[in-house]
């Protein structure tokens, strides 16, 4: 079923009309899928989704004003299969695509896919299982991190691709408490930062009204959110969730404004929630936000050396110092314990405060990640 939902006219020349439909059951899962400018990869993510072995689904793909063929591929395919609906809408955003889908959604449980990733055909069986068994709140599977260069689908790409798995063992926290004590682990492992590897209770998203905020990386504010006063999670050890990263020439070059401020405010949320659940004084959940604050500068400072970065050297050094200068960061230098001795060894510049030596260590791992993507991707991973 293919629905304009904007006055106006619609991507590719669709106007507004409605449709009578008859009442149906309710499915057990509603996918929410924001899609944008994604014609070489929505196709093969949305039909990993119609191809779970879960049937009782409904997948609401909201194309986003795309100025490709996506809006054409997901027509083609709502066709194909009743339960897909394809939403045209103009250019919002992720955030407002995602929430309009959100108000759509009639399933128990609901789930969020990037249009470029992909779902393991038992992911939703699997997850609804578990919250159907566990009774629980939200279910959380492993995933794994597929970085190509090119625009691939990392099936053939040999040296090319690089393939992370992120992964916990499989547990059922029945009380909020157990779900903290076990967070600053989960948190190390990724498990809280995106929602696409998760389902979610309907009836919880829409009681406390819990939508996606219009936010520079909006997802993981939704995330928090979410479990800031959940009360049983599941996990499963399993990765069913296929995250592309995929590292085109212009991709690794490209430079983000801000970027630097954005991340403070991550550290903020990420404070404000332990504080919340009054582990503010608690070493382990201290020493997993600092460290994750300090490798975020690292990141931000590699940043302001990208080649597309229109600043001078000495404005780049300037916005380096600003960053040093932040009050965060000799507290986090403090508690942080790197994982590994490169990590240690990049953090010197770092605990010496100096802005060049700083900018130099991000001039080289910008040089590596556009070098050699996959390489990079491998000693992220293991950082």
């Amino acid at each position: 079923m293919s629905l304009d939902t904007s006055t106006n006219v619609a991507p590719h020349g669709k106007h507004m009309h409605s449709e009578t439909l008859a009442p149906s059951p309710a499915p057990l899962v509603s996918v929410i899928i924001p899609a944008y400018n994604v014609e070489a990869y929505v196709e093969a993510a949305v039909q990993s989704v119609l191809d779970q072995t879960l049937r009782d689904i409904e997948v609401i793909v909201v194309d986003d004003g795309s100025r490709d063929a996506t809006g054409e591929i997901l027509d083609r395919m709502a066709e194909r299969d009743s339960r897909l609906t394809a939403l045209h809408v103009e250019n919002g955003g992720a955030p407002a695509a995602r929430n309009l889908a959100i108000e759509r959604a009639r399933g128990r449980y609901m789930v969020f896919v990037d249009a470029d990733d992909e779902c393991v055909p038992t992911m939703l069986e699997t997850l609804a299982g578990i919250m159907e068994r566990d009774h629980c709140e939200l279910a959380v599977c492993g995933f794994e991190i597929v970085t190509t260069t090119g625009y691939g689908n990392g099936e053939d790409s040999g040296d090319n691709t690089f393939v992370e798995v992120k992964s916990v063992p499989s547990a059922t926290y029945r009380t909020a408490e157990e779900f903290h004590r076990a967070s600053p682990e989960l948190f190390d492992n990724n498990m809280f930062y995106p929602p696409w590897n998760k389902m979610f209770l309907s009836s919880r998203l829409n009681e406390l009204n819990i939508r996606y905020r219009d936010v520079f990386w909006d997802d993981f504010p939704f995330v928090l959110d979410y479990i800031r006063d959940v009360q049983s999670v599941s996990m499963v050890s399993e990765p069913l969730y296929r995250f592309f990263r995929r590292r085109a020439d212009s991709e690794t070059a490209r430079y983000r404004d801000g970027v630097f401020e954005k991340r403070e405010t991550e550290n903020d949320w990420m404070r404000e929630l332990y504080a919340h659940w009054g582990m503010q004084n608690n070493a382990d959940a201290d020493e997993m936000v600092s460290r994750r604050y300090i490798e975020r500068l690292v990141g931000c400072v590699a940043n302001e050396c990208s080649p597309k970065n229109p600043k001078s050297f000495g404005q780049k050094r300037a916005a380096v110092a600003h960053m040093l200068a932040s009050p965060a960061v000799r507290p986090a230098l403090a508690a942080a314990r790197p994982r590994s001795a490169k990590m240690r060894l990049m953090l010197i510049p770092y605990r010496m405060r100096s802005a060049t030596l700083c900018l130099a260590s991000g001039m080289f791992i910008e040089w590596v990640r556009g070098a050699a993507p996959t390489l990079f991707a491998k000693l992220k991973a293991h950082r």
